[in-house]
């Protein structure tokens, strides 16, 4: 009891120390001077319940130590495809009678599972800290607005370039981290996505600079604009084509279900690599690599797929980002852009597909969150992370391993 109580205290002595400069002082001004003033409200709610937590947290874990609140089972196959269709018919739906706020969010938790899948090829899959993942995001979104801007191409003209530029990137940075693992990997690639956003900032003729590249079009149907009147003139939109009224939430369901299907083809991609023996490779690299080595199997070639493939999914995404936003700038693929998708592949269950869509769905429902709850976002995402690993560090939806169990008497002597 006394060590429960010392460490409960020490929790709330730190709780204090945090939460002073962030919520306790503030500046306030009287006319033309500017005080200092203390709100000690929320500091001692919030250090009392840190202390009460922390002091019952022993006896709620062995109360449920047993309990299948903390030892959930992995979904076997046919749970996990009838997860799948449930969540399509959701996402099917939300087309179908969502709002327009509604189908904005749903496109970017498109674009977020998409990031997330790729990076779960990279993390989940092959056990290669990535954090700088935005930097591939960032190539696919430029790679469009420049060969819009300069050469007059649509979405669906750039889309392959932007892809492939990205798995380019993914390659080259690839064969510089081979040797890396660990600590050392995550802090070469943090350094790849923060000179990808630098030099988007400071190559102004080419990027535009802190502004960006704006004036980004939409995707066409068929060659057909979805817009209130065509660019050309004597061309048709795709509103006069089918003989319809122009509505402006068309173009955003449209976008919508390009996302789904995108994130379909990512799904596929990803489950028939897990099945492949490329797949099981990666796993196993993960798990042990001199052990791999000693299979036969080359750790080298695995690397650079996995960053090529991961970079692909990115390119991808940040090319629906750039059609979705209509504006790339460099601030829109910070570092924190990369700690989101992370988050997403941490908290839904590292290798797990259907945990990763799930994880992202929940990230962009944080920050979708309205203006007097996003300044805090970050700390919601702490205290998601530490909830976590403290109650469920494999994730929400930890993957499923195959296992075959034998009998006592099956076993010969």
């Amino acid at each position: 009891m006394q060590e429960n109580i010392k460490s409960a205290l020490i929790a709330a002595v730190l709780t204090a120390i945090m939460m002073l400069p962030i919520f306790g002082m503030h500046l306030e001004q009287e006319g033309l001077n500017l005080g200092l003033s203390y709100h000690w409200k929320w500091i001692v709610i919030a250090c009392s319940a840190v202390f009460c937590a922390q002091l019952a947290r022993p006896y709620v874990m062995k109360a449920f130590s047993g309990s299948s609140l903390l030892s959930l089972p992995a979904l076997n196959p046919n749970q996990q495809r009838v997860a799948f269709g449930v969540l399509l018919v959701a996402a099917l739906a939300l087309a179908a009678f969502g709002s327009r706020a509604d189908i904005s969010i749903g496109q970017l938790a498109m674009i977020y599972i998409i990031l997330a899948l790729g990076l779960n090829i990279v993390v989940g899959f092959a056990g290669l800290l990535n954090l700088g993942y935005a930097g591939f995001y960032a190539i696919g979104g430029y790679t469009f607005a420049l060969l819009n801007r300069d050469l007059g191409f649509g979405f669906w003209q750039s889309l392959p370039f932007a892809a492939g530029l990205a798995a380019l990137f993914g390659l080259v940075l690839g064969f510089p981290v081979l040797r890396l693992r660990g600590d050392y990997l995550a802090i070469v690639t943090l350094g790849f996505g923060e000179i990808i956003r630098i030099l988007a900032r400071n190559l102004t003729d080419l990027t535009g600079g802190p502004d960006g590249i704006s004036s980004i079009p939409k995707p066409t149907v068929f060659g057909y604009e979805m817009a209130r009147r065509a660019s050309e003139e004597g061309a048709q939109t795709f509103h006069q084509m089918m003989g319809w009224a122009y509505n402006t939430s068309h173009m955003e369901v449209y976008l919508y279900l390009i996302g789904i299907v995108f994130a379909i083809g990512a799904i596929a991609i990803s489950v028939r690599l897990s099945r492949m023996p490329m797949g099981r490779a990666l796993e196993a690299m993960r798990e042990d690599e001199i052990a791999c080595r000693s299979l036969g199997i080359n750790p080298t070639g695995l690397k650079l797929a996995a960053f090529t493939l991961g970079a692909m999914f990115a390119g991808i995404a940040g090319s629906l980002f750039a059609a979705r936003q209509g504006l790339v700038n460099p601030e829109s693929f910070s570092f924190v852009e990369s700690v989101f998708i992370l988050v997403a592949v941490v908290v839904g269950g590292m290798g797990s597909l259907l945990g990763v869509i799930v994880g992202a769905i929940l990230i962009v429902c944080l920050l979708s969150m309205g203006s007097d709850l996003a300044e805090y976002r970050m700390l919601y995402f702490g205290l998601i992370l530490v909830v976590m690993m403290i109650w469920r560090p494999q994730g929400l939806l930890p993957v499923g391993r195959r296992h075959v169990e034998v009998a006592p008497g099956e076993v010969s002597s």
